[in-house]
């Protein structure tokens, strides 16, 4: 592959070279350091141990310049840094080479960047210092649909082809949303409380409507359509974490969209002038010479309904339009038929848009594991795993997690997406396929190490795996999340994968706190660890047993948000949901309506204006209507809750107990974490009086209202407070990690 790279770079170079070979020696100089800031240069720093490297570059703007293969020598800059400058450029392609070994295609926007560790930066990373990828229970997450929350840059701003059908208008184009807006609004998420964003894929997509990211045309690379200069995915990377803030990649192993995929299934490039003719699907060329191509050479004359068999012909070899042998490496899965509770569901297409890759494929793992482990590498810190009920746990434990836990180390957090529509902790009564399940390592042999070069026997495999996993009875249990008595023990994770997930059944439930909380409470041992999992009320996709945003008032809102906060689990807020934002209306009805009548609204209205965090929680200088949307009665009840969690570790990384030796009470617990010098205790009840007992005696401090209250016979009363407010009383006894008094400003809930 790197010969025929070589080969095709010295073409391209010689092709150019004719036509402007006056421009390729002067345009440009290695040791040209004059005017680097100037607003048409370009200045990269490449970190390189293995020795000087050489530059290759081509098809730069606004004028072209171009070198011969393998380009020309760096400047040493000393601890294995090297430089060059472009001078009257405003955009570039480069590859670096070292020793004949060649870096990846890269391109630069004007300014000034190091390339280090296959990372991007528009700072010395010798300068900062590195992202700590911490615990994530000690985060909260804040939810976006990238392209629904704001508008920085209107320059990027896209219809998808579907959106007349919508009703989209030019006011509210689909693709509306980008990661400047994430990046100019990083301090009202910080002002909010939340440490962490996820996001929706960032890869380039291709389908009718596919603003939300999740049918990829190309995996390995960063839609156009969110990018604008100085605001690179690298950028909101590095933004956030200047702030404090990790960044949640979503990210999609299940299936591609059904233009094909760059690697898997090469069938089209996009072509275009400007942004907006992405607007149209013809922008969409079918590759020359390509199986696709001399398939259906008169696929631009094809009926659309042919058009989308045809590519499903090629991507799955389904015979349909064709009978010759199509897909003939099997990077996809070739069945045809799906039932929601059997084995099909993990091999069989979920939706037209959602073309099922064959991830028992080794050659498409390793293909997925090295595009998504670049992205740990860029600094993303953990992953949300789209559609993870559609692959079997031993697929994913053999080939997956291994290898991003490996790039992304301890801490690297992955939560997946089991998605069970039903209120009980299993789903339909089928291990295989619920939430609880996908939490735990393969503990019969069989099953450890089995998969072998060949992806059909792989297959047999994870359907003998469900079969194997079609009783609740056979099931492992784990006392992880419960303290033993009123003492925090070390928990076991032997039998764990690494991974978690989403709550799938506790958001399930969410029509009333004390629902949610009851049904959290009995799936509990069936996890191997409850305190990582996700918490939600609603998503992008469902509300609580329904298929709009919640809407079951403010004061509900604010119960379920103290649940979230202080009992086990991570708790996430998808976006608008501090303003009850589009309550009530269906969240998601495709190209049937206009975006703006659903839960996938457009929400930068409300985050107009200026605002400075001076933490997590706090913030000045609000101005417009930002200011309005963080004075909101949510908003508020928010960040004291955020402010609250963050200075108890017990509401963070604690185990529980609602045993009666110790509670009394309806939403009532006692949380508990001990590590090092850290001895962290709480006693919450929600919506409700509780007596605590057995407890250390000592002072207590509600972190609510700053109470103080003295235990001398190991008994602590509270008395009745009303629904969606609470009492957090937190040992400061001698030897625990105590608070000094209230923590936040009180709302209308918390009093």
């Amino acid at each position: 592959m790197a010969k025929i790279k070589k080969l095709l770079a010295l073409i391209l170079s010689i092709c150019v070279i004719c036509t402007v070979s006056v421009m390729s020696v002067s345009a440009a100089n290695a040791d040209d350091d004059n005017d680097t800031s100037a607003s048409s240069t370009i200045t990269v720093h490449y970190y390189c141990e293995e020795g000087t490297p050489t530059i290759y570059y081509w098809n730069s703007l606004p004028k072209n310049i171009s070198t011969e293969y393998p380009g020309v020598k760096m400047t040493s800059e000393g601890n294995n840094y090297y430089k060059y400058t472009f001078n009257d450029v405003t955009k570039i392609n480069m590859m670096f080479v070292t020793n004949g070994k060649q870096s990846a295609e890269l391109t630069r926007n004007t300014g000034e960047w190091w390339y280090k560790n296959k990372r991007w930066s528009s700072k010395n990373p010798e300068d900062m210092q590195d992202f700590d990828r911490v615990d994530m229970r000690e985060d909260t997450i804040y939810f976006v649909i990238t392209t629904r929350f704001y508008d920085g840059d209107t320059g990027n701003d896209v219809h998808c082809w579907d959106d007349s059908q919508a009703n989209n208008p030019d006011s509210d184009p689909a693709w509306r949303g980008d990661f400047k807006g994430l990046i100019d609004k990083l301090d009202y998420i910080k002002a909010l409380g939340f440490s962490a964003i996820w996001i929706t894929p960032v890869v380039t997509n291709a389908s009718g409507y596919d603003y939300h990211g999740y049918h990829a045309m190309d995996f390995s690379t960063v839609d156009v359509r969110y990018e604008s200069d100085g605001a690179t995915y690298q950028d909101l990377i590095d933004a956030a974490h200047e702030k404090g803030i990790k960044i949640v990649q979503d990210i999609v192993v299940n299936h591609s969209g059904n233009f094909g995929e760059a690697t898997l299934a090469p069938m089209f490039t996009k072509e275009y002038d400007s942004i907006q003719d992405l607007a149209s699907v013809d922008c969409m060329k079918v590759i020359e010479g390509s199986d696709f191509a001399k398939t259906f050479p008169n696929y631009d004359d094809l009926e659309p309904k042919y058009q989308y068999a045809a590519r499903l012909n090629i991507m799955k070899d389904t015979k349909e339009l064709d009978s010759g042998n199509h897909d003939t490496e099997n990077n996809y899965h070739h069945f045809k038929d799906l039932s929601w509770e059997s084995p099909t569901v993990q091999t069989g297409q979920i939706a037209g848009d959602c073309v099922d890759i064959n991830t028992e494929n080794p050659t498409v793992a390793e293909y997925l594991n090295n595009v998504y482990n670049n992205y740990i590498n860029m600094g993303v810190d953990a992953f949300r795993l789209d559609t993870e009920k559609h692959v079997s746990r031993l697929t994913l434990n053999q080939y997956y997690f291994p290898s991003w836990l490996k790039t992304g180390g301890k801490n690297f957090f992955i939560f997946g997406e089991v998605c069970t529509r039903v209120s009980e902790f299993w789903n339909h009564n089928i291990p295989a396929i619920s939430a609880p399940f996908y939490t735990w390592a393969e503990s019969d042999s069989q099953y450890i190490n089995s998969f072998t070069n060949d992806q059909a026997s792989n297959i047999d495999l994870t359907l003998k795996h469900y079969d194997s996993n079609a009783s609740t009875a056979n099931q492992p249990t784990s006392d992880n999340v419960y303290l033993d008595g009123l003492k925090y023990h070390t928990p076991d994770y032997s039998k764990a994968n690494g991974t978690s997930v989403i709550d799938f059944p506790m958001h399930w439930n969410f029509s009333n706190a004390s629902n949610a909380f009851t049904r959290a409470c009995e799936e509990d041992p069936y996890y191997n660890d409850s305190s990582w999992n996700v918490t939600y009320v609603d998503s992008h996709d469902y509300g609580p047993d329904m298929d709009s945003r919640y809407d079951g008032g403010t004061q509900s809102w604010a119960e379920n948000l103290d649940v979230l906060f202080t009992f086990r689990g991570i708790p996430c807020l998808y976006y608008g949901s501090e303003l009850e934002f589009q309550k009530g209306v269906p969240m998601d009805v495709g190209p049937n309506a206009p975006l703006a009548t659903t839960g996938r609204a457009y929400f930068g209205d409300y985050l107009e204006g200026d605002v400075t965090a001076t933490d997590f929680g706090t913030y000045t200088n609000a101005s417009g209507a930002v200011a309005s949307t963080l004075e909101a009665p949510l908003a508020v009840h928010i960040q004291q809750l955020n402010q609250i969690r963050r200075a108890v570790p017990a509401l963070q990384k604690g185990q529980y107990t609602r045993s009666k030796t110790y509670v009394d009470g309806n939403m009532a617990f006692v949380r508990r974490y001990t590590q090092g010098a850290t001895d962290s205790l709480a006693c919450v009840t929600i919506s409700g009086g509780a007596t605590f007992k057995n407890l250390p005696n000592g002072k207590y401090i509600d972190a609510v209202t700053g109470d103080v209250k003295y235990v001398t016979d190991g008994t602590l009363t509270v008395s009745s407070v009303g629904k969606a407010n609470m009492r957090v009383y937190v040992c400061c006894a001698d030897g625990f990690t105590g608070i000094d008094g209230q923590i936040g400003t009180n709302g209308t809930y918390l009093k």
